[in-house]
């Protein structure tokens, strides 16, 4: 009897371990929203390079919600995994998550989005002020000094949004724009069609737009076609399948793009250094261009 209660007893401990831990290489990837055409491209080249180095990498999705990040880190904490990568739904918000990680001795990388409060081991991302001036700049080319342009801003608290409008603040300065406005919708293409839609109420001289990604550019391209606004020029960020494809067909002037695959990639390469002990740079670019 004290032998089958003994085997029970062990069975329940090795069932437990398997629940509990996670195999020696595997790491993690939480993503802000897989809702969003860039982050989904991202995280297919984070697969790609685990499957490739043979690493486990478990991927949660943050639909967007704080709170629902702070618990996929949670998870990922008490489950022991060697090392997360989190493209953060907030910068400000983050540093909850990124604090608990550091607690817990765990190796965290930021990618895409950088984190506000917290110890980095690495940041791998575009250099989002650069891009931000080089759409202005863009666009000062093809409508001169001086123009009326509207910009869409990303979600507010991000990194990115916060970066690209810095950029563009700056192409505005150089080049003389007068601003009509400039409103949150939020990385969102149905938000970006309605936000366009009200500001061009307000603002029908406008010549340009620029939106501080791809889905946002594409729902204000809707917005400026159903108001026979054909004329005034679009500029994305992100270069996404479908913002491409967009100025392909000429209904975008151009977008400046991001190389999400990459980054992805390079976060598992650099999260695998890291666990074998050496040196890496806190903050790796990844090269971006204009798309036009």
């Amino acid at each position: 009897m004290k032998k089958l209660l003994s085997l029970a007893i062990a069975c329940v401990l090795v069932m437990s371990i398997g629940v509990g831990a996670y195999a020696k290489d595997t790491i993690a990837l939480v993503v802000s929203t897989l809702n969003n055409p860039f982050f989904v491209t991202l995280k297919d080249g984070a697969v790609a390079k685990a499957q490739e180095m043979g690493m486990e990498l478990i991927v949660l999705d943050s639909q967007n919600d704080p709170s629902k990040e702070l618990a996929n880190v949670e998870d990922l904490t008490v489950r022991g995994v060697k090392a997360i990568l989190i493209n953060p739904t907030d910068s400000d918000a983050v540093s909850n998550a990124i604090k608990m990680i550091n607690r817990a001795g765990i190796p965290v990388l930021t990618l895409d989005r950088g984190a506000a409060r917290g110890m980095v081991a690495a940041h791998i991302a575009s250099d989002n002020v650069a891009g931000g001036k080089m759409a202005g700049d863009f666009m000062a080319e093809k409508l001169g000094k001086g123009a009326k342009v509207i910009q869409l801003e990303g979600l507010p608290g991000t990194s990115a949004a916060r970066d690209r409008g810095q950029g563009f603040a700056e192409a505005v300065k150089t080049n003389g724009f007068k601003v009509l406005a400039s409103q949150p919708a939020d990385f969102d293409r149905t938000k970006g069609l309605n936000v366009m839609e009200n500001l061009l109420a307000a603002n029908s001289d406008v010549q340009g737009v620029f939106a501080q990604n791809d889905e946002m550019a594409l729902g204000a391209i809707r917005a400026l076609q159903a108001a026979g606004k054909k004329e005034v020029m679009v500029v994305g960020f992100d270069g996404t399948d479908d913002g491409v494809a967009a100025v392909k067909r000429g209904d975008m002037a151009g977008t400046i793009a991001q190389q999400p695959a990459l980054i992805g990639s390079l976060g598992v390469e650099t999260a695998a250094k890291i666990l074998k002990g050496e040196k890496v740079e806190t903050f790796i670019p990844v090269p971006l261009r204009v798309v036009k």
